[in-house]
């Protein structure tokens, strides 16, 4: 099906330069997560000798707290008005408070331990949802075109792309230095993403606008729970959202310990993840060009089916098949340029569905649920795969696992998400909210705003 332009639809005014100015912070922002999902846990385990359970259920309970506030700092950044706008000041708070707890984190002091790793978890996570929410909704507000919306998030997940590229290069210099295990990469993503991101949020605070809000009611706090809870645009794409989450959380978090166990492979684990997100940038133009010809959640399903066609042959491989394994890289990763750019540009869709029916912009509100959806899955993923690899016998500092605990690990890695992602294309295939449909919830949300004279 071929969205048609509505002929009520407004003409593009954003610049190039205000893609990029506004997407920039993503860089390091994205660079930062990199450690967490990836360097700390292992780094925890094996450098520090903590429990894999145990860190698994201290991440878990960390992203369970992290979701519980972001709805806070949802709301919060939707109400608060300043001489700055809703979402600048949150993001210049934000950044001092994220550079402190990443160091804290990856710093540890003498004798930390679970404790430790949980209490400064959660203080991460709170920084960033502070910098990360106020972002994305303060993205989704930038423009109320349809396909314009796609444009937006593209340019700033390509630049979180970027960003993640970034780290997956630096452990290669600091092998060149001599320096091996999991720490120096964390500490070097640490400090260049600590230059770059107050960098980068100055451009974006000086250079991107804020538009004005949108508003022609007032709608208390239980009227408004009542619209989301029927918003059933919403309840469609959060869960997509939340099971695709899974499926994409599982294999980052396992993925160190599959390539060194399983692929006997570890020297090479920044090539695979290097080429995974040159894949994914190279595929975001395709993407969001069949976006503007096809409508997103129809595009967003194929994706999620190409993923699932490929990475399902993940749990055959062993220890000789590391061509296979960059193959499956390159072809997974293409799908990741819709993942990271096409439900995002959705939501925004799903806030205007609200919008109309409430008379709100509450794009705070909903790009905070959508990150509970967010940190539930990545939290549902460490959740899922510490415990269940400490009860099938793996061992993280053991260089001789049992064949079941590794084909345990490789089931965990390569099929189980799978599923999850199937699951999460039935539940949004017939997305009801097109091009059309967008384009008239604009028309009548800016016909009643302007009937209203509310600027």
């Amino acid at each position: 099906m071929q969205p048609e332009a509505s002929s009520g639809s407004k003409p593009r005014r954003l610049t190039r330069s205000i893609y990029i100015a506004y997407g920039l912070p993503a860089l390091p922002l994205a660079a930062l997560t990199v450690p967490v999902y990836i360097y700390i846990p292992p780094f925890y385990a094996q450098q520090l000798g903590l429990n894999l359970a145990a860190i698994g259920y201290a991440l878990l309970f960390a992203r369970i707290i992290d979701a519980l506030s972001g709805p806070l700092v949802g709301v919060l950044s939707d109400s608060i008005h300043t001489r700055w706008g809703r979402r600048k000041p949150w993001i210049a708070i934000g950044t001092p408070l994220t550079l402190l707890t990443m160091v804290m984190l990856s710093i540890p002091l003498p004798g930390a331990g679970i404790g430790y790793l949980f209490f400064w978890s959660v203080a991460l996570y709170f920084a960033i949802a502070a910098i990360s929410l106020p972002h994305t909704a303060w993205g989704a507000e930038l423009s109320g075109d349809y396909h314009e919306r796609s444009d937006i998030v593209a340019w700033r997940e390509a630049l979180g792309l970027v960003g993640v590229i970034l780290a997956m290069t630096l452990p290669f210099a600091v092998e060149k230095m001599g320096w091996v295990g999991a720490h120096p990469p964390l500490i070097a993503i640490v400090i260049v993403s600590g230059i770059l991101l107050p960098a980068t949020i100055i451009i974006a605070l000086r250079r991107a606008p804020e538009p004005p809000v949108l508003r022609f009611s007032q709608t208390g706090w239980r009227e408004g729970m009542r619209v989301l809870k029927q918003n059933r645009p919403f309840r469609m794409l959060v869960g997509a959202f939340l099971l695709n989450g899974i499926a994409n959380s599982l294999p980052l978090t396992l993925f160190l310990l599959f390539v060194t166990h399983v692929l006997d492979s570890a020297a090479n684990q920044g090539a695979f993840l290097l080429a995974y997100a040159l894949a994914g940038i190279c595929a975001v133009p395709a993407w969001v060009a069949l976006s503007h010809r096809y409508n997103k959640h129809r595009v967003w399903v194929g994706s999620m089916f190409w993923a699932s066609l490929i990475f399902v042959w993940v749990p055959l491989l062993g220890p000789e098949d590391f061509w296979w394994f960059m193959l499956i890289s390159i072809l997974s990763g293409l799908s990741l340029g819709a993942d990271i750019v096409l439900p995002t540009s959705m939501q925004a869709d799903v806030v205007d569905a609200d919008t109309l029916e409430s008379g709100e912009q509450r794009t705070g509100l909903y790009f905070a649920m959508w990150g509970v959806a967010t940190k539930l899955s990545t939290a549902g993923a460490i959740g899922i795969a510490f415990p269940l690899l400490d009860f099938i016998g793996f061992d993280a500092q053991s260089s001789a696992n049992s064949a079941d605990a590794l084909l345990g690990l490789a089931v965990l890695y390569g099929a189980i998400p799978v599923a999850f992602k199937l699951l999460a294309t039935s539940m949004v295939w017939n997305f009801p909210i097109d091009a059309n449909a967008q384009a008239e919830i604009r028309n009548e949300i800016e016909r009643r705003a302007l009937s209203d004279h509310v600027v």
